[in-house]
């Protein structure tokens, strides 16, 4: 007895060789339909995308009997059209430099990485922030601060010391003690050993903080009337809004 349309199972493990199936490949990829041939998916042997589709398939099927691969769909296009003619794409190169990992396509890879945005991030940006001590850890300690503050509020601020060199820290020292006898959090960055300045420093606090989906806006610290600091060289207000 055959089985209606509308009774077809949800989903099912491939059981059989790959060898046996057309040529020609529908796909699911997180909701996205796609069709290729077998060649193009095996363009690249050693890739994670060509091992799904060699020998004993690990692939599950949809209810029409597409390969479902559950990755953002979006992006697989631009996967495909590399497969297919070598075509580096020159859109959403952050996502589809993930896509690219995540399938482990060696060649798209290392062309992506030669792009301005990720050589920039990976190889400038990244690198600048690995010599800035417990830079990971303080974004996080900021956050933790703003959310705390931001009970029955709009907005939230939290203070961040900047200083560059140790000379900068010793001058500071002074001003750190004030504000923790005041009962105030301040998440101090640095010293660091590398050519980017304080303000460079502070948009990567901005651009990191926004990442991870917070609205967020910076301002030299305004200090309080008899506080003998020149905040504004080294202090700065991070403004957390909310709604």
């Amino acid at each position: 007895m055959s089985i209606s349309s509308e009774h077809k199972p949800l989903g099912k493990q491939v059981t059989g060789s790959l060898h046996t199936l057309s040529p020609i490949v529908e796909l699911n990829v997180g909701g996205e339909m796609y069709t290729t041939t077998l060649s193009t998916l095996k363009k690249h042997p050693g890739s994670k995308l060509a091992e799904m589709f060699t020998g004993q398939p690990k692939l599950r099927t949809d209810s029409e009997g597409r390969f479902f691969i559950d990755r953002p769909g979006t992006y697989f296009k631009y996967i495909l059209e590399y497969l297919r003619s070598n075509q580096v794409p020159t859109q959403c190169i952050q996502d589809v430099y993930k896509e690219a990992l995540f399938y482990d396509i060696e060649p798209l890879i290392k062309q992506l990485e030669d792009s301005p945005q990720i050589f920039g991030e990976l190889v400038a940006r990244r690198q600048f922030l690995a010599r800035v001590p417990n830079y990971s850890e303080n974004i996080e300690l900021m956050i933790r601060i703003a959310r705390a503050e931001a009970v029955a509020s709009r907005q939230s601020s939290v203070i961040v010391c900047v200083v560059r060199t140790e000379e900068d820290a010793a001058r500071c020292q002074d001003a750190l003690h004030s504000l923790d006898t005041d009962k105030k959090s301040v998440v101090k960055f640095g010293p660091w050993k590398a050519v980017p300045s304080i303000s460079d420093l502070l948009d990567c606090i901005q651009m990191d903080v926004e990442a991870k989906g917070y609205k967020i806006s910076f301002q030299p610290h305004v200090a309080e009337k008899g506080f003998r600091f020149k905040s504004h060289d080294f202090f700065y207000k991070f403004l957390f809004t909310w709604w």
